[in-house]
């Protein structure tokens, strides 16, 4: 019969999946993300300026990201990094960030940085792969508003990204894993992927047991049938379909 999943899901099926656009309305670009449990709240800043590195003489803008979580969005209370970020608090940012700017064409962003905050409200697995899939709406929304003042160039937006977790369980492949389900998970990935179905990004490891290629393209083609729905809910979000 297979895996039976707590919350009642097929293996290959998606939490169910929200984006309220707008949710707070001082940055320029701001989405609400939920994920089943998960809720990330991401907004976008817009500077028109470049990090120091890039001022000396070079062209195009540039996209970062910053990601925490709040005390009580996990079971137990998360300290504040008040004392230098963690570790994995780092390697999300930079996942982050790398996974959005592949969606834009830097050397058209003419001067702009744009700074992604990414805030975990509530923690039940896949906040990074949360993070990615919204902080791509909010950065969208950004920028449409130069867009259409002629500001930037419509190319600048080279395609979507988004992000979903995979794993293994009891040699069975699953989409999509919660906190209960990455937690105890044999295999457990984080894919990141353009709207051509491209990786931009693999982040995975056997937790419990080895596994083998077929695994691998199990959980890959599982990825981009996940992948295939957040992208359509993306354009939905933003009016472009």
């Amino acid at each position: 019969m297979g895996i039976q999943r707590e919350d009642g899901r097929r293996t290959d099926e998606l939490r169910p999946i929200q984006m309220n656009l707008d949710y707070i309305i001082h940055p320029e670009g701001s989405v609400l993300v939920s994920f089943g449990n998960t809720k990330v709240l991401c907004n976008a800043t817009l500077e028109k300026k470049v990090p120091r590195w890039m001022q000396q003489g070079m062209s195009g803008g540039w996209v970062t990201a910053e990601y925490a979580l709040l005390p009580r969005s996990t079971r137990t209370r998360t300290s504040r990094e008040t004392n230098g970020l963690r570790g994995r608090t780092q390697e999300i940012r930079r996942l982050i960030g790398r996974s959005l700017r592949a969606a834009l064409r830097l050397d058209l962003l003419d001067g702009y940085t744009c700074i992604l905050d990414c805030d975990v409200l509530q923690a039940d697995g896949g906040t990074r792969t949360a993070s990615v899939s919204g902080g791509y709406v909010a950065l969208v929304k950004a920028l449409q508003p130069l867009i259409r003042a002629g500001d930037l160039q419509p190319e600048v937006i080279e395609g979507q990204v988004a992000a979903i977790s995979v794993g293994m369980i009891a040699g069975e492949p699953l989409l999509d894993l919660d906190y209960g389900e990455d937690s105890s998970a044999d295999v457990d990935f984080n894919v990141v992927m353009d709207d051509r179905l491209a990786l931009i990004e693999l982040q995975g490891t056997a937790e419990g047991r080895t596994f083998s290629r077929k695994n691998l393209n199990c959980m890959l083609d599982l990825a981009e049938q996940g992948m295939q729905e957040i992208f359509r809910l993306q354009r939905k979000t933003l009016g472009l379909e």
